[in-house]
């Protein structure tokens, strides 16, 4: 039987108090359906946490949903309607809904889908039990499967058998580890069933695509910590089957640095951290971020003075560098280089081309000015322009 009212949301929770939602919810209960917000929205909310992508699930067929959102006067698009998911426009804002469903059959990647009028049958498809909550449009929490004692004791388990749970989707072993990071109770340590059934399924990660790969790493190299999942995924044998030749020796390292240095958790200086071989392919990374990560490892095995390196890159990378070149002499930074990274972030070269032509132009335009930049960084950005400009050729 599904448990209510062990909870009720405070009317103020956001996606409650958002009348574009609540327009959404009337429109399918008008039509003598039921609607629910479910899943991270709910988790969040009830732990507190900023808001999750705000999703919902009925019991009303997908063509039933396109209708009850058109006699509303609300846009729906059928976005994944073969799935049973709708959006529907409320307010210019997109929500997805989903029709309640259970699986009919899953090969570890994708998972054929029935429709289904059960909450709990819906429920029963989640990866865990604390994704598998459920709130009406009042802020009543529906636990269906026992999830909210495990939600506030900050456990991630499994729905019931975590072996079956994994060969559903074997996405689920870095879900596993990345729910642990930024949710799990950090003394409360992993649950033994949960490792065993992740280490005989390691092969399953062998049949994921690198871009649903990298998107979870991502997500779990942003946790505030991610440190203790990353050493165990490495003891159980999952870091080196996604990252051959990755090492977490600096991850805790990193962390503590970020903190000491006030920087905002970073997942590709906690990436750089880890390291690995092929890892912009393996994860198949947007060419931005492969070159930022390119970027953090040359300059901290370069010799590139840290005022230097906030000069060409900002503030924020060169903090990263001064993280990674503290990890490998294993002392942590003096505070005294936020004073050289501030100094060189805001310094601004003094010449420009145009001060320099006619005289120079074309290849010996672009020599001269880099020999005055390079004058004026190593005079610790203190040379003036007219100082620059009365220099003599090399």
């Amino acid at each position: 039987m599904d448990r209510t009212n062990e909870l009720t949301l405070p009317a103020s929770t956001s996606w409650l108090a958002d009348a574009d939602a609540q327009a959404v919810c009337d429109a399918i209960r008008q039509g003598g359906h039921n609607i629910y917000f479910v899943g991270g929205c709910v988790r969040n909310a009830i732990l507190g946490l900023p808001d999750s992508d705000v999703d919902m699930s009925t019991d009303a067929i997908p063509e039933k949903v396109m209708d009850l959102a058109k006699d509303a006067g609300l846009k729906a698009v059928p976005t994944g309607i073969e799935h049973g998911t709708v959006t529907i426009v409320s307010g210019g804002k997109g929500f997805e809904v989903t029709t309640f469903r259970r699986d009919v059959e899953t090969d570890g990647r994708r998972a054929v889908v029935a429709f289904s009028d059960s909450m709990r049958e819906d429920a029963l498809r989640r990866d865990f039990t604390m994704n598998a909550l459920y709130a009406d449009a009042r802020g009543r929490v529906i636990d269906p499967l026992g999830g909210l004692p495990d939600l506030l004791a900050r456990h991630v388990r499994f729905i019931d058998d975590p072996q079956a749970r994994i060969r559903e989707d074997y996405l689920r072993i870095l879900r596993y580890f990345r729910f642990s990071a930024w949710y799990a109770d950090p003394h409360a340590g992993f649950e033994p069933e949960a490792l065993a059934a992740i280490a005989s399924n390691i092969t399953g990660l062998e049949t994921l695509s690198a871009e649903r790969i990298g998107a979870e790493v991502k997500k779990l190299l942003a946790a505030p910590d991610p440190a203790p999942a990353i050493a165990v995924m490495r003891q159980i044998g999952v870091l080196n089957t996604i990252l051959p030749g990755s090492d977490d020796t600096w991850s805790t390292m990193v962390v503590h640095f970020e903190t000491l240095l006030d920087a905002p958790p970073d997942w590709r200086l906690r990436l750089a951290a880890i390291g690995g071989a092929d890892v912009a392919h393996r994860l198949r990374l947007a060419k931005v971020d492969a070159k930022h990560l390119e970027l953090l490892k040359e300059s901290a095995f370069g010799s590139q003075a840290i005022a230097e390196v906030a000069y060409r890159h900002g503030s924020d990378v060169a903090k990263a560098v001064v993280i990674l070149r503290a990890c490998m002499s294993e002392q942590p930074p003096s505070l005294a280089v936020l004073e050289s990274i501030r100094e060189g972030a805001e310094a601004r070269f003094p010449i420009r081309a145009v001060d320099l032509m006619p005289q120079y132009s074309g290849a010996a335009l672009g020599q001269r000015l880099a020999y005055l930049e390079r004058f004026w960084i190593d005079s610790g950005f203190t040379a003036g322009r007219d100082a620059l400009l009365r220099l003599p050729e090399p």
